[in-house]
């Protein structure tokens, strides 16, 4: 159990972090209105939410910019035209590059001449020298820099360990602990947190969070992990992601008992932007397919196809996904 203080007190090391954009861009190709940009950047400021991710930096060459949104590709120029110079920093934005899948030598210029403050690289265990060389590209470019390691529920203990210990003599800023999907309980989370607090106290680095929902835990594996020392909290708005969806804002400012934050402004989006974009089709959040893979520890990509062909036949679909064991 912790401490009550931890609880019920803030530590003012805390920062949220809004992923709705990039995380909840996965579920419409990220076409997200300009209106529907600037109203989260106004409800972030008025959250007093730390910092903003606008989506991915990700590859022309790879990625056809005819099939996705601008927020797929991040340029500096849509950012400005949309969201202002930003000068006056009421909100940190951020941008999120994967190893392997951004030019980013080209694409990510330096932060003198950029709206954004934060790039977070995003890597397999396997990844890691890749994921080492655009970290220490975009410190030299002079931005703050996190490094999310993704799907360590599938990875071996000793390869983390060897991975965090790459990572934190790097430049990298925070370490991210990241339950791609969805598998993490809380009592792991707690042995993982202290796990990846070994690495971050031996380096001086900080740690954050990004959790799913598959099996409606996001929210707790979020609070478990502040509760033991984790200061990035990743969320977004109704829990707007990727399959599942993840920690939803509404629940984690809710929790905080920071006073700087502020859940009215999330409602009001909310009603403004996120019910519509439901009404539309735009579908996310937890579902049976998606405890089945969370269950199994599997990524969501088979779950993702069946809601998309509107199956509801749950019992046939996990006896599939146990075939593939």
């Amino acid at each position: 159990m912790k401490e009550i203080s931890s609880l019920l007190g803030y530590r003012n090391s805390v920062r949220v972090v809004d992923a709705t954009m990039r995380d909840g861009g996965l579920c419409n190709n990220f076409g997200f209105t300009d209106e529907f940009v600037k109203d989260l950047y106004n409800s972030n400021i008025a959250a007093g939410v730390d910092y903003m991710e606008v989506g991915y930096k990700a590859s022309k060459k790879m990625f056809d910019v005819k099939e996705f949104g601008k927020w797929k590709f991040c340029n500096d120029d849509d950012i400005l035209k949309v969201i202002g110079d930003n000068a006056e920093k009421k909100i940190k934005l951020a941008a999120m590059a994967d190893v392997g899948r951004c030019d980013f030598k080209e694409d990510i210029q330096d932060r003198a001449n950029s709206p954004l403050d934060l790039i977070r690289v995003a890597c397999y265990v396997h990844q890691i020298p890749g994921a080492i060389e655009m970290i220490e590209d975009a410190k030299k470019k002079g931005y703050e820099v996190s490094c999310n390691i993704m799907a360590i529920s599938t990875a071996q203990e000793g390869d983390i360990r060897v991975a965090l210990d790459m990572i934190g003599s790097s430049p990298v800023d925070a370490i991210y602990i990241v339950d791609s999907f969805g598998s993490i309980y809380p009592e792991q989370m707690a042995r993982i947190a202290a796990m990846y607090k070994e690495y971050a106290d031996k380096y001086g680095k900080v740690l954050g969070i990004h959790a799913h929902n598959n099996q409606q835990l996001a929210f707790a594996n979020t609070i478990e992990a502040v509760g033991d020392g984790v200061d990035w909290l990743d969320a977004t708005y109704n829990g707007m992601g990727r399959g599942a969806g993840n920690c939803s804002m509404e629940n984690l400012l809710g929790f905080l008992h920071n006073p700087k934050y502020n859940v009215y402004p999330v409602f009001q989006f909310i009603e403004k932007h996120i019910l519509k974009l439901r009404e539309e089709g735009v579908q996310w959040g937890y579902d049976l397919q998606y405890l089945i893979t969370g269950l199994l520890n599997q990524h969501p990509r088979t779950a993702i196809a069946f809601t998309k062909e509107n199956r509801k036949d749950y019992s046939k679909y996990y006896n599939e996904i146990l075939a593939q064991e």
